[in-house]
């Protein structure tokens, strides 16, 4: 079944599929393997993980709160076998992090980062002042993932023609022999 549906999303032109792990309990073995399907059928995997079980869906906060998160050390190590199976990089969902929280995970993010590196990594900035703090922390290249409507807010801010009174003139980045 799983190879009937890798074929017909290529045969339809895509060439990315999202494994996401938000929703249901996949062992790493198993994403692993599908990883190695979705490869072996020409596409590139796209790996999300998260810590908050039951992300991604209509869930009221206090449902998702009930549910408790995973420790980040577990998704840090599902990310790094997600990378040594091939992922070129890993999204990260918000819920339990910066979304669906009373107070933002901020470690949990400096913990991602520090053991995968921020150019394996991909974060959900579900709103602006979430895309600004990581912009803010990480500079302006950090990989994010955000609405479309908010695209052009974002770059904005990337480039510094946007901002609030903490960013305003205060992104910049340096490269060598530019």
């Amino acid at each position: 079944m799983v190879g009937k549906y890798l074929e017909e999303c290529r045969s339809l032109g895509f060439d990315v599929i999202e494994l996401s792990t938000g929703f249901i309990t996949l062992p790493t073995e198993d994403l692993v393997a599908l990883m190695k399907a979705v490869t072996k059928a020409g596409l590139k995997p796209k790996p999300e993980l998260g810590i908050q079980f039951g992300a991604g869906g209509a869930t009221a906060s206090a449902e998702l709160a009930a549910e408790g998160t995973r420790d980040v050390r577990w998704l840090i190590g599902q990310a790094k076998r997600c990378l040594d199976a091939g992922a070129e990089r890993i999204m990260i969902e918000s819920e339990g992090i910066t979304e669906n929280v009373t107070t933002w995970r901020t470690d949990a993010i400096a913990s991602i980062v520090d053991e995968l590196g921020a150019e394996a990594v991909m974060f959900e900035a579900a709103d602006p002042q979430v895309f600004e703090w990581y912009v803010k922390t990480y500079g302006p290249e950090i990989n994010l993932f955000v609405d479309h409507s908010q695209i052009v807010q974002l770059e904005c801010l990337r480039s510094g023609l946007w901002g609030t009174k903490s960013s305003w003139g205060r992104i910049t980045t340096y490269k060598a022999g530019a």
